[in-house]
């Protein structure tokens, strides 16, 4: 049995996933333009179609940038929804800001500029769905900030875990099956260790989802 590439699949998520208002072309273009990190059309179409089908109402994300993630998921959580956008650096939080506005999705976000595991603390949740996009090596202290505040059958969406800082398949791979780790410096470690944590929780199920730079999706089950 052959199998498709994981660029191929990406190329086939892109041309089959649903059509990007302006303003989401328009941040894909500043992302190139600038060199800027986003999880790109394949993982946003992801994160909208698994926020449709756990019937997603309200949202936090750890790490948001300018918006791009919770951008994609705005339409799904409707004007009675929350999305909590979190951001350190208050020049990309405005801008999110003014794109949500523009696209007409401002009436259900919520921007904290701060420290995403800071803010958390003053929300009592439930959620239905985390977003966990800050430092790799602090995605175990999300998930345990966030853990008891996910709503039963609520998904926690980890990003950048296959391919991130010195790293890519093989490693996550390697590590997986005998436990080695890169010689180089590397964002495994902490990827791992969040992997550990949240695979040995009896209240969550994970699987992983190669798309763009990798996603691990955790789903509440208990």
């Amino acid at each position: 049995m052959s199998m498709l590439h994981t660029e191929s699949v990406d190329r086939l998520l892109s041309l089959a996933s649903t059509d990007r208002d302006a303003v989401l072309e328009e941040m894909e273009e500043r992302a190139e333009r600038d060199g800027f990190p986003t999880v790109g059309p394949e993982v946003g179409s992801t994160l909208r179609l698994a926020a449709r089908l756990a019937d997603v109402d309200t949202v936090f994300e750890l790490g948001s940038g300018y918006g791009y993630s919770a951008y994609w998921i705005a339409p799904v959580v409707g004007s009675d929804g929350t999305i909590v956008l979190t951001e350190v650096d208050e020049d990309e939080l405005d801008a999110a800001r003014t794109y949500f506005e523009r696209g007409g999705y401002d009436d259900r976000a919520v921007f904290e500029h701060g420290d995403a595991l800071e803010t958390v603390e003053r929300y009592d949740g439930p959620f239905d769905m985390v977003l966990l996009d800050h430092e790799n090596d602090r995605y175990v202290e999300g998930f345990e900030a966030v853990r008891e505040k996910v709503a039963p059958g609520g998904l926690v969406i980890a990003d950048n875990v296959l391919h991130s800082t010195g790293m890519d398949p093989d490693d996550v791979v390697a590590y997986l099956e005998d436990g080695t780790e890169p010689d180089t410096d590397s964002s495994l470690p902490g990827i791992m260790a969040y992997y550990e944590r949240v695979r040995a929780d009896p209240d969550f199920e994970t699987t992983v989802l190669p798309v763009g730079e990798g996603l691990f999706a955790s789903v509440r089950v208990r």
